[in-house]
């Protein structure tokens, strides 16, 4: 907990002078769609709060955003943690990827389209893969897909993305061998990309889709074992 308490007192800066329970709720997302609170944690009022420099109140309602986003949970007399997601929640978390993902692409005008974050997020995965990073290889591959949603010029399914991709990471926490889990994916992200690149659309709607049903299928897999595991 020290080394996250340490991170977040790095965001202190990003509240400046008008701090608000929206902007608490972005950093808090943000980390927790990072890795840095895993499902199961108990977040410290007194502990965040400090770190953040905000108030009681301020944070209080901060959770309470991410409670109703389902990033978090309270529980009565013990205080509030972080979510651990169900099977059925992986499940429905990506019917709504496929969804999303899908029709953005789908909706794509003609050629040729802005792909430089998306290419970044490729680049940054491969380096992740020489480094042997794996949890910053399932970081670039939500950014890969966030980027990918970010075709689509909408703060609106921007907004409600950011929250699937927050909850999927709770899913991939789960899951304790991220290079197996991620880095089949890197080719296939290319694979989209070089698509797009080509201005095929159809094309790289179609290897979305199927990447998104196998990767469905692998993280239920695993899940389900180890969320039944004693």
């Amino acid at each position: 907990m020290a080394e996250q308490l340490s991170g977040l007192a790095d965001d202190r800066a990003l509240l400046g002078r008008t701090s608000t329970a929206e902007r608490v709720s972005d950093i808090l997302r943000s980390r927790i769609a990072e890795g840095y609170f895993p499902p199961g944690t108990r977040l410290s009022e007194d502990s965040i709060g400090g770190a953040l420099g905000v108030s009681r109140n301020t944070l209080r309602e901060a959770f309470r955003l991410l409670t109703h986003e389902r990033l978090l949970v309270h529980e009565l007399n013990r205080g509030v943690f972080v979510r651990v997601l169900t099977v059925e929640d992986v499940e429905d978390i990506y019917r709504t990827r496929a969804l999303v993902e899908c029709a953005v692409v789908r909706g794509l005008g003609d050629p040729p389209y802005a792909l430089d974050a998306l290419a970044g997020a490729v680049a940054e995965g491969q380096r992740a893969v020489r480094e042997g990073d794996w949890k910053t290889l399932g970081t670039a591959n939500i950014h890969f897909h966030r980027e990918l949603v970010a075709l689509a010029g909408s703060d609106r399914t921007d907004e409600l993305m950011r929250s699937v991709f927050a909850e999927l990471r709770l899913a991939f926490h789960v899951v304790d061998d991220p290079r197996r889990l991620h880095e089949p994916y890197l080719a296939r992200n290319q694979q989209i990309l070089e698509a797009l690149e080509a201005g095929d659309k159809v094309e790289a709607e179609q290897l979305l889709a199927v990447y998104l049903r196998d990767s469905l299928q692998r993280v239920v897999d695993v899940y389900q074992r180890r969320v039944s595991a004693p």
